[in-house]
C-alpha cells in the first residue's frame, strides 16, 4: 500500500465506522433504549467509538471492528422487531453513505470537473470511502456472531430455535477470524475467495445502483 492510499484510509476507515456505530445508537434511542445516549456514545466524534486495535486491522488487515454501541433489550417494546431494525441501522448507514458520496462524486464530474481536479487526492478519497462503506457494510451483514448480521437472523427466529442457534454458532467467531487471519498471513486466499464470490457481486449491485454502470 502506498503511503497516500494509506493517508486516505484514515479518514475513511474513521468517517465509515462512525456513521455505522452513531446509527445504531440513533435507531436504539428512537426505539426507546437511551443506553448509548447516556454513555456518550450518541456522537459523531470518532473517538467515542474508537476500538485501537480494530482500527489498525481495518488499515493493515484482512477486517476491523469498532467500539460497539451498548444497547439494552430491556427498554424495547417489541424486542424482536427492535433488535432487528438496531442491527441493520449500522450497514444501511453505511450503504446510504456510499450512495452520499456517490452522488456529490457524480455531481461534481459532471458540473464542476474542473474543481474536483483541482483538489489533490479528493477523487481518491471519494471513491475509496465508497468502497469502505460498502466492504464494512458487507462484513457486517454476514450472520457470524457477534456481526449485524447474526443479530438480524436471530430476530427472525423462531423464540424455540434460539438457544439451538446460540449454542451451535457460540465457536464461530474465533473459527472465522482465524481462518481470515491464515490467509492474510500467507496471502493466499484459500478461505476468503469464497467470501469474495458473495461480495464481488454485492459490491458491483451497489456500485451499479450509485454510478449507474456495472464495475
Amino acid at each position: 500500500m502506498n503511503a497516500e492510499l494509506f493517508i486516505l484510509r484514515i479518514p475513511a476507515i474513521l468517517l465509515a465506522l462512525t456513521i455505522h456505530e452513531f446509527a445504531h445508537g440513533w435507531m436504539a434511542l428512537k426505539l426507546g433504549d437511551p443506553t448509548a445516549r447516556d454513555a456518550g456514545r450518541l456522537t459523531l466524534n470518532p473517538v467515542a467509538h474508537l476500538d485501537a486495535i480494530g482500527a489498525l486491522m481495518l488499515l493493515w488487515g484482512p477486517f476491523g471492528w469498532a467500539k460497539p454501541v451498548p444497547v439494552n433489550g430491556y427498554y424495547f417494546k417489541k424486542p424482536k422487531r427492535d433488535i432487528f431494525l438496531v442491527s441493520a441501522a449500522g450497514p444501511l448507514s453505511n450503504i446510504l453513505l456510499a450512495f452520499v458520496l456517490g452522488s456529490i462524486h457524480r455531481i461534481l464530474l459532471t458540473y464542476s470537473p474542473a474543481l474536483i481536479n483541482s483538489i489533490p487526492y479528493l477523487q481518491q478519497f471519494l471513491f475509496l470511502t465508497i468502497l469502505l462503506n460498502l466492504g464494512i457494510s458487507f462484513f457486517n451483514l454476514l450472520p457470524i456472531p457477534p456481526l449485524d448480521g447474526s443479530k438480524i437472523l436471530l430476530s427472525m427466529l423462531p423464540d424455540k430455535w434460539i438457544p439451538g442457534y446460540l449454542e451451535k454458532t457460540k465457536h464461530i467467531p474465533l473459527i472465522f477470524m482465524g481462518l481470515l487471519i491464515f490467509d492474510w498471513v500467507t496471502n493466499k486466499p484459500f478461505f476468503s475467495k469464497y467470501i469474495f464470490m458473495f461480495f464481488d457481486p454485492y459490491q458491483s449491485f451497489w456500485m451499479h445502483l450509485i454510478y449507474g454502470k456495472f464495475f
